[in-house]
Protein backbone atom coordinates (compact mmCIF):
# COMPACT_ATOMS: atom_id res chain seq x y z
CA UNK A 1 0.00 0.00 0.00
CA UNK A 2 1.15 3.55 -0.98
CA UNK A 3 1.84 5.98 1.71
CA UNK A 4 -0.14 9.12 0.78
CA UNK A 5 3.01 11.69 1.99
CA UNK A 6 5.17 9.74 -1.15
CA UNK A 7 2.73 10.87 -3.53
CA UNK A 8 3.93 13.70 -5.92
CA UNK A 9 1.30 16.20 -6.82
CA UNK A 10 1.21 14.84 -10.05
CA UNK A 11 0.62 10.95 -9.53
CA UNK A 12 -2.03 12.15 -7.02
CA UNK A 13 -3.85 13.66 -9.98
CA UNK A 14 -3.05 10.75 -12.14
CA UNK A 15 -4.40 8.09 -8.98
CA UNK A 16 -7.53 10.41 -9.10
CA UNK A 17 -7.86 10.26 -12.81
CA UNK A 18 -7.67 6.35 -12.85
CA UNK A 19 -10.71 6.06 -10.49
CA UNK A 20 -12.25 8.37 -12.26
CA UNK A 21 -11.95 11.23 -10.49
CA UNK A 22 -11.12 14.90 -11.05
CA UNK A 23 -7.85 15.87 -10.72
CA UNK A 24 -8.25 18.34 -9.15
CA UNK A 25 -9.34 16.52 -5.76
CA UNK A 26 -4.79 16.25 -5.39
CA UNK A 27 -5.26 19.69 -4.91
CA UNK A 28 -7.85 19.65 -2.22
CA UNK A 29 -5.76 16.62 -0.50
CA UNK A 30 -2.65 18.39 -0.54
CA UNK A 31 -4.12 21.38 0.94
CA UNK A 32 -5.37 19.60 4.04
CA UNK A 33 -1.97 17.37 4.45
CA UNK A 34 0.31 20.11 4.07
CA UNK A 35 -1.50 23.10 4.38
CA UNK A 36 -4.13 22.55 7.53
CA UNK A 37 -2.01 19.67 8.53
CA UNK A 38 -5.27 17.26 9.24
CA UNK A 39 -4.25 14.02 9.15
CA UNK A 40 -7.69 11.97 10.00
CA UNK A 41 -9.28 11.64 6.40
CA UNK A 42 -12.75 11.78 7.97
CA UNK A 43 -12.24 15.37 8.84
CA UNK A 44 -11.39 16.22 5.30
CA UNK A 45 -15.10 18.38 5.17
CA UNK A 46 -14.48 18.58 1.33
CA UNK A 47 -14.44 15.20 0.30
CA UNK A 48 -17.19 12.73 -0.04
CA UNK A 49 -18.01 9.67 2.16
CA UNK A 50 -17.49 6.95 -0.67
CA UNK A 51 -14.19 8.81 -1.42
CA UNK A 52 -12.02 8.85 1.01
CA UNK A 53 -13.27 5.28 1.91
CA UNK A 54 -11.74 4.66 -1.43
CA UNK A 55 -8.33 6.45 -0.10
CA UNK A 56 -8.88 4.56 3.12
CA UNK A 57 -8.55 1.62 1.13
CA UNK A 58 -5.89 2.45 -1.18
CA UNK A 59 -3.37 4.78 0.86
CA UNK A 60 -1.34 4.71 4.65
CA UNK A 61 -1.28 7.56 6.23
CA UNK A 62 1.18 6.16 9.23
CA UNK A 63 3.94 8.15 9.81
CA UNK A 64 7.34 7.40 12.15
CA UNK A 65 7.41 7.18 15.76
CA UNK A 66 9.67 9.86 17.27
CA UNK A 67 12.21 7.98 19.57
CA UNK A 68 14.40 10.30 21.20
CA UNK A 69 15.54 13.90 21.06
CA UNK A 70 18.42 15.76 21.88
CA UNK A 71 18.39 19.40 21.90
CA UNK A 72 21.16 22.07 22.78
CA UNK A 73 20.47 26.04 22.09
CA UNK A 74 20.33 25.96 18.78
CA UNK A 75 19.89 22.31 17.45
CA UNK A 76 17.81 19.62 18.14
CA UNK A 77 18.61 15.91 17.08
CA UNK A 78 15.83 13.19 16.22
CA UNK A 79 15.75 9.62 16.41
CA UNK A 80 12.73 8.07 14.29
CA UNK A 81 11.33 4.12 14.18
CA UNK A 82 9.89 3.24 10.88
CA UNK A 83 7.02 1.09 10.14
CA UNK A 84 9.51 -1.83 10.04
CA UNK A 85 11.32 -1.39 13.21
CA UNK A 86 14.22 0.36 11.49
CA UNK A 87 16.00 3.50 12.91
CA UNK A 88 16.98 6.68 11.12
CA UNK A 89 18.08 10.33 12.44
CA UNK A 90 17.51 14.09 11.50
CA UNK A 91 18.96 17.42 12.59
CA UNK A 92 17.15 20.62 13.12
CA UNK A 93 19.46 23.52 13.10
CA UNK A 94 18.39 27.40 13.88
CA UNK A 95 20.29 30.02 11.73
CA UNK A 96 19.86 33.09 11.60
CA UNK A 97 17.98 32.92 8.36
CA UNK A 98 15.63 30.43 9.18
CA UNK A 99 15.54 26.71 10.23
CA UNK A 100 17.02 24.12 8.23
CA UNK A 101 16.52 20.04 8.32
CA UNK A 102 19.11 17.52 7.56
CA UNK A 103 17.39 14.61 6.09
CA UNK A 104 18.43 11.03 6.08
CA UNK A 105 17.53 9.32 2.66
CA UNK A 106 18.46 5.61 3.81
CA UNK A 107 18.54 3.48 6.44
CA UNK A 108 22.36 2.62 6.79
CA UNK A 109 24.88 3.41 3.78
CA UNK A 110 27.10 1.80 1.48
CA UNK A 111 29.66 4.21 0.90
CA UNK A 112 31.79 3.47 3.28
CA UNK A 113 33.14 6.72 3.72
CA UNK A 114 36.20 6.10 6.65
CA UNK A 115 35.45 9.15 8.60
CA UNK A 116 31.29 9.07 8.53
CA UNK A 117 29.62 7.62 11.65
CA UNK A 118 26.52 6.12 9.60
CA UNK A 119 28.77 4.44 6.84
CA UNK A 120 29.64 2.05 9.48
CA UNK A 121 26.15 0.80 9.71
CA UNK A 122 25.87 -0.64 6.72
CA UNK A 123 22.47 0.35 3.96
CA UNK A 124 19.38 -1.98 4.63
CA UNK A 125 17.13 0.10 2.68
CA UNK A 126 15.95 2.92 0.56
CA UNK A 127 13.61 5.40 2.19
CA UNK A 128 10.87 6.36 0.82
CA UNK A 129 9.32 9.47 -0.14
CA UNK A 130 7.47 9.72 2.43
CA UNK A 131 9.38 8.96 5.16
CA UNK A 132 11.56 11.93 4.07
CA UNK A 133 8.93 13.99 4.26
CA UNK A 134 7.52 13.23 7.22
CA UNK A 135 11.18 13.91 8.82
CA UNK A 136 10.29 17.68 8.44
CA UNK A 137 6.85 17.47 9.27
CA UNK A 138 7.42 16.02 12.28
CA UNK A 139 9.98 18.17 13.20
CA UNK A 140 8.01 21.05 12.32
CA UNK A 141 4.80 20.13 14.43
CA UNK A 142 6.96 19.17 17.45
CA UNK A 143 9.03 22.10 17.16
CA UNK A 144 6.53 24.26 15.93
CA UNK A 145 8.77 26.56 13.80
CA UNK A 146 8.06 26.41 10.24
CA UNK A 147 11.40 24.64 8.08
CA UNK A 148 12.90 26.35 5.65
CA UNK A 149 15.89 25.12 4.27
CA UNK A 150 16.39 21.55 3.78
CA UNK A 151 19.52 19.27 3.23
CA UNK A 152 19.93 16.08 2.05
CA UNK A 153 23.06 15.48 3.70
CA UNK A 154 21.94 13.06 7.02
CA UNK A 155 22.44 9.28 6.82
CA UNK A 156 22.59 7.49 3.34
CA UNK A 157 23.83 8.55 0.18
CA UNK A 158 20.50 10.29 -1.59
CA UNK A 159 21.54 9.42 -5.62
CA UNK A 160 21.58 5.56 -4.52
CA UNK A 161 18.06 6.42 -3.96
CA UNK A 162 17.36 8.63 -6.93
CA UNK A 163 14.00 8.24 -8.05
CA UNK A 164 12.60 8.38 -3.74
CA UNK A 165 14.85 12.03 -3.34
CA UNK A 166 13.57 13.19 -6.75
CA UNK A 167 9.97 12.78 -5.62
CA UNK A 168 10.55 13.82 -2.08
CA UNK A 169 11.76 17.33 -3.64
CA UNK A 170 9.29 17.75 -5.82
CA UNK A 171 6.65 17.45 -2.72
CA UNK A 172 8.41 19.61 -0.50
CA UNK A 173 8.66 22.24 -3.13
CA UNK A 174 5.20 22.29 -4.26
CA UNK A 175 3.88 25.53 -3.71
CA UNK A 176 0.72 23.17 -2.51
CA UNK A 177 3.09 20.90 -0.38
CA UNK A 178 5.72 22.18 1.71
CA UNK A 179 6.46 25.04 0.00
CA UNK A 180 10.68 25.32 0.71
CA UNK A 181 12.05 26.76 -2.02
CA UNK A 182 13.74 25.00 -4.27
CA UNK A 183 17.23 27.01 -3.86
CA UNK A 184 16.75 26.30 0.31
CA UNK A 185 16.83 22.42 -0.77
CA UNK A 186 20.55 21.07 -0.91
CA UNK A 187 21.54 17.54 -1.91
CA UNK A 188 24.71 16.17 -1.25
CA UNK A 189 26.48 13.15 -3.01
CA UNK A 190 29.77 11.36 -2.71
CA UNK A 191 30.23 11.43 -6.43
CA UNK A 192 28.18 8.70 -8.42
CA UNK A 193 28.23 10.19 -11.83
CA UNK A 194 25.52 8.24 -13.84
CA UNK A 195 23.34 10.41 -11.57
CA UNK A 196 24.69 13.25 -11.75
CA UNK A 197 24.37 13.60 -15.77
CA UNK A 198 20.88 12.31 -15.25
CA UNK A 199 20.29 15.71 -12.29
CA UNK A 200 21.37 18.09 -14.62
CA UNK A 201 18.54 16.97 -16.69
CA UNK A 202 15.56 17.46 -14.40
CA UNK A 203 15.34 21.01 -14.68
CA UNK A 204 15.47 21.83 -11.08
CA UNK A 205 16.70 25.03 -9.10
CA UNK A 206 17.80 23.14 -6.09
CA UNK A 207 21.87 23.05 -4.98
CA UNK A 208 24.06 20.14 -5.38
CA UNK A 209 26.89 19.83 -2.79
CA UNK A 210 29.71 17.34 -3.44
CA UNK A 211 31.53 15.59 -0.54
CA UNK A 212 35.20 15.89 -1.69
CA UNK A 213 37.62 15.54 1.00
CA UNK A 214 40.66 15.09 -0.84
CA UNK A 215 42.14 17.05 -4.02
CA UNK A 216 43.87 13.65 -5.66
CA UNK A 217 43.23 10.56 -6.18
CA UNK A 218 45.56 9.17 -3.52
CA UNK A 219 44.00 10.78 -0.61
CA UNK A 220 40.25 11.01 -1.67
CA UNK A 221 40.96 7.03 -2.65
CA UNK A 222 42.20 6.38 0.58
CA UNK A 223 39.25 8.30 2.55
CA UNK A 224 36.18 7.45 0.33
CA UNK A 225 35.67 3.66 -1.47
CA UNK A 226 33.45 5.48 -4.67
CA UNK A 227 36.27 7.21 -6.11
CA UNK A 228 37.77 4.12 -7.16
CA UNK A 229 34.70 3.78 -8.87
CA UNK A 230 34.51 7.20 -9.58
CA UNK A 231 37.72 8.63 -9.68
CA UNK A 232 38.55 12.63 -9.07
CA UNK A 233 39.09 13.54 -12.95
CA UNK A 234 36.13 12.06 -14.18
CA UNK A 235 33.94 13.33 -11.26
CA UNK A 236 35.86 17.43 -12.23
CA UNK A 237 34.63 16.42 -15.67
CA UNK A 238 31.23 15.82 -15.48
CA UNK A 239 30.57 18.97 -13.00
CA UNK A 240 32.07 21.58 -15.04
CA UNK A 241 28.96 20.36 -17.54
CA UNK A 242 26.83 20.71 -14.39
CA UNK A 243 27.93 24.07 -14.13
CA UNK A 244 27.71 24.62 -17.56
CA UNK A 245 23.99 23.11 -18.33
CA UNK A 246 22.06 24.39 -14.61
CA UNK A 247 24.37 27.62 -14.37
CA UNK A 248 24.09 26.87 -10.48
CA UNK A 249 26.85 27.46 -8.36
CA UNK A 250 28.60 23.76 -6.28
CA UNK A 251 29.14 23.57 -3.32
CA UNK A 252 32.50 21.32 -2.16
CA UNK A 253 32.56 19.81 1.33
CA UNK A 254 35.39 18.85 2.37
CA UNK A 255 36.71 17.71 6.08
CA UNK A 256 40.01 18.71 7.41
CA UNK A 257 41.53 15.68 8.82
CA UNK A 258 44.73 16.46 10.98
CA UNK A 259 48.05 15.12 8.65
CA UNK A 260 46.00 13.70 6.19
CA UNK A 261 44.23 16.17 3.80
CA UNK A 262 45.06 19.70 5.85
CA UNK A 263 48.25 20.69 4.67
CA UNK A 264 49.49 24.06 2.84
CA UNK A 265 50.40 21.51 -0.59
CA UNK A 266 46.78 20.51 -0.46
CA UNK A 267 45.26 23.43 -0.09
CA UNK A 268 47.14 24.59 -3.19
CA UNK A 269 46.30 20.91 -5.02
CA UNK A 270 42.72 21.97 -3.99
CA UNK A 271 42.66 25.49 -5.76
CA UNK A 272 44.54 23.57 -9.09
CA UNK A 273 41.85 21.34 -8.98
CA UNK A 274 38.29 23.73 -8.75
CA UNK A 275 40.35 26.63 -10.44
CA UNK A 276 37.74 28.35 -13.11
CA UNK A 277 34.49 26.27 -12.13
CA UNK A 278 31.91 28.07 -10.50
CA UNK A 279 31.84 27.33 -7.08
CA UNK A 280 32.64 27.74 -3.04
CA UNK A 281 34.10 25.16 -0.89
CA UNK A 282 32.73 24.35 2.59
CA UNK A 283 35.51 23.39 5.13
CA UNK A 284 34.46 20.96 7.88
CA UNK A 285 36.10 20.88 11.06
CA UNK A 286 36.14 17.14 11.96
CA UNK A 287 34.00 15.89 14.61
CA UNK A 288 36.60 13.11 16.70
CA UNK A 289 33.12 11.32 17.61
CA UNK A 290 32.42 9.74 14.35
CA UNK A 291 35.54 7.50 15.43
CA UNK A 292 37.51 6.20 12.71
CA UNK A 293 41.69 6.86 14.23
CA UNK A 294 41.39 10.55 12.80
CA UNK A 295 42.05 13.55 14.22
CA UNK A 296 40.70 17.06 13.89
CA UNK A 297 42.98 19.61 12.66
CA UNK A 298 44.36 22.40 14.51
CA UNK A 299 42.72 25.77 14.41
CA UNK A 300 46.02 27.48 13.02
CA UNK A 301 45.76 24.41 10.23
CA UNK A 302 41.95 25.17 9.29
CA UNK A 303 42.91 29.18 9.00
CA UNK A 304 46.30 28.36 6.81
CA UNK A 305 43.94 25.83 4.86
CA UNK A 306 41.05 28.98 4.52
CA UNK A 307 43.67 31.73 3.71
CA UNK A 308 45.18 29.68 1.02
CA UNK A 309 41.69 29.18 -0.96
CA UNK A 310 40.88 32.84 -0.65
CA UNK A 311 44.03 34.30 -1.45
CA UNK A 312 43.51 32.13 -4.55
CA UNK A 313 40.41 33.28 -5.31
CA UNK A 314 38.22 30.64 -4.12
CA UNK A 315 35.17 31.45 -2.64
CA UNK A 316 35.03 29.21 0.82
CA UNK A 317 34.01 29.31 4.42
CA UNK A 318 34.49 27.39 7.34
CA UNK A 319 31.36 25.66 8.86
CA UNK A 320 29.63 26.60 11.67
CA UNK A 321 29.57 23.98 14.17
CA UNK A 322 26.21 22.72 15.62
CA UNK A 323 25.33 20.41 18.20
CA UNK A 324 28.19 20.44 20.45
CA UNK A 325 26.59 19.07 23.37
CA UNK A 326 24.49 16.47 21.35
CA UNK A 327 25.78 13.28 19.17
CA UNK A 328 25.71 15.59 16.10
CA UNK A 329 27.63 13.66 13.77
CA UNK A 330 25.26 11.54 10.79
CA UNK A 331 24.79 8.12 12.04
CA UNK A 332 26.09 8.70 15.78
CA UNK A 333 22.80 8.80 17.52
CA UNK A 334 21.20 5.41 15.53
CA UNK A 335 24.44 3.78 15.90
CA UNK A 336 24.51 4.44 19.83
CA UNK A 337 20.99 3.02 20.09
CA UNK A 338 20.87 -0.18 18.04
CA UNK A 339 24.52 -1.17 19.29
CA UNK A 340 23.52 -0.71 23.17
CA UNK A 341 19.89 -1.97 22.34
CA UNK A 342 17.97 0.67 24.96
CA UNK A 343 17.92 4.17 24.75
CA UNK A 344 19.44 5.80 27.58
Amino acid sequence: MKNIYGMTLEKLEQYFESINEKKYRALQIYEWLYQKRVRDIKLFSNIKDDLKNTLIKDFSFDRPEIVKIEKDEETAKYLFKLQDGKYIESVLMHHNYGNSVCVSSQVGCNMGCLFCASGKLKKERNLTASEMVSQIMMIEEDMKVRISHVVIMGIGEPFDNYDNVLDFIKIINNDKGMAIGARHITVSTCGIIPKIEAFMKENLQVNLAISLHGADNETRGKLMPINKVYDIDSLIDVLKKYVSITNRRLTFEYILLDNVNDSKEDALKLVKLLKGINCYVNLIPYNETNSGGFKRSSKDKILAFFDILKKNNIQVTIRREFGSKVTAACGQLRANYTSKGVIE
